[in-house]
């Protein structure tokens, strides 16, 4: 990486840029997911094809996760997100423009090809800074991320309120983020690229503690994206929530979630990583399963804003030792670890489905609550977090 020694307002600077793309990619990922009942609704579109229709992102993310590594690790991460943050709301244009299943099937297996290279390289770049630092600032960044979360759903019921089209609503999306490129992308950091003694194969064996890592992360996102998919549901159908206040299960998650990666740096810096993932991981357990045996509203308020703060600062933490490896190449650890982590956020969803279908909604939140506890055995036995 640059070895150029920075003043305090220029690592500001750069940070800042970093975590305007972080925002960016959040921006546009939560821009699909917000029109996703307009569009099933507008291309007649069952619940069975919209299952396959959601596979094909985690499927195109798995075809190039190896890929996604190495050009990161051969160009470099400035080079690489330069590019592919333009690429990523381009496609979703066509998502917007799809008039079949099937058009709206490559250009969502494309969307996974594209947002997989984004994360890499957005977390490559996150890593850098980090070292420019000197210090844990990596959850700062996925606090961008989640507050494009908010703003994505935001702008998509402006759009929905003002009955604007899809299409029109991501060209929109697409044009501020051409705009935060023009203005932010010269204060990216360069890199250069690692040479590694052993030329490795594009498919090679990963490393060990990579997988673990990874395992890590999938059992936190696969809560996160349970919580972002299903909080609703449950205030309506096992809270019995007034249908006004259903939302609030989902707005006490997501704002405790923002805020636990905003202030997250600092009990890091202070208390360490192993101490805090482990106590993230049982603020995880200890949340679903208060909302399970107390179904209270106010009490599943309290729960979810604990869930919110246990899911915080796990992804951002893992993908921060990851991007420090000595073993690996940043950008090809970390496209190892944030592919099987992500693997958690789209499979998680499903899987929360599955386990309603055959039972219950309560009994698949405690089936979840268990991926705390075994995130907090993990973490113990692993080297990287002492």
């Amino acid at each position: 990486m640059d070895t150029i020694e920075y003043t305090s307002q220029q690592k500001n600077r750069i940070r800042l840029a970093v975590s305007l793309f972080y925002f960016s990619q959040g921006l546009a990922f939560s821009s699909w997911a917000s029109r996703i009942p307009t569009i099933k609704q507008s291309l007649g579109i069952s619940e069975g094809q919209l299952g396959t229709l959601l596979l094909l992102m985690p499927i195109g993310q798995l075809c190039t996760m190896a890929l996604s590594g190495r050009l990161v690790a051969k160009y470099g991460s400035r080079k690489v997100l330069r590019i592919v943050v333009l690429i990523y709301p381009a496609i979703l244009c066509c998502i917007g423009m799809a008039q079949n299943f099937y058009q709206l099937a490559a250009a969502l297996f494309f969307f996974g090809v594209i947002g997989n290279m984004c994360n890499i390289s957005v977390n490559t770049q996150g890593v850098e800074v980090e070292k420019v630092y000197g210090k844990s600032i990596m959850s700062s960044f996925h606090g961008a991320w989640s507050i494009a979360g908010f703003t994505g759903a935001l702008i998509g019921l402006l759009m929905m309120n003002l009955n604007i089209n899809t299409f029109y609503h991501f060209l929109i999306v697409y044009a501020l983020i051409v705009l935060n490129w023009f203005i932010n992308n010269q204060y990216i950091l360069s890199s250069v690229t690692v040479k590694q003694t052993e030329k490795k194969s594009l498919f090679s064996k990963p490393e060990s503690t990579l997988i673990q890592l990874g395992v890590i992360g999938f059992l936190s996102m696969a809560t996160e994206g349970a919580m972002f998919d299903w909080s609703g549901v449950y205030f309506q159908d096992i809270v019995k929530a007034p249908e006004n206040l259903v939302v609030v299960g989902y707005a006490s998650f997501m704002v405790m979630m923002a805020t636990g990666r905003f202030i997250g740096d600092y009990f890091i810096s202070k208390y360490g990583k192993q101490r805090i993932m482990q106590v993230s991981g049982l603020l995880m357990s200890s949340g679903l399963l208060i909302s399970v045996f107390f179904p209270n509203f106010f009490i599943c308020v309290i729960a979810f804003m604990m869930v919110g703060l246990g899911v915080a600062c796990n992804v951002p933490t893992v993908y921060s030792v990851a991007g420090k490896s000595t073993k690996v190449n940043a950008g090809v650890a970390l496209a190892t670890v944030s592919s099987v982590s992500f693997l958690g956020f789209l499979m998680g969803p499903p899987l929360i489905g599955y386990i309603a279908e055959l039972f219950d909604l309560r009994y698949s939140y405690a089936v979840f609550a268990c991926f705390g506890l075994i995130m907090i055995v993990m973490v113990g036995r692993m080297k990287v977090f002492k």
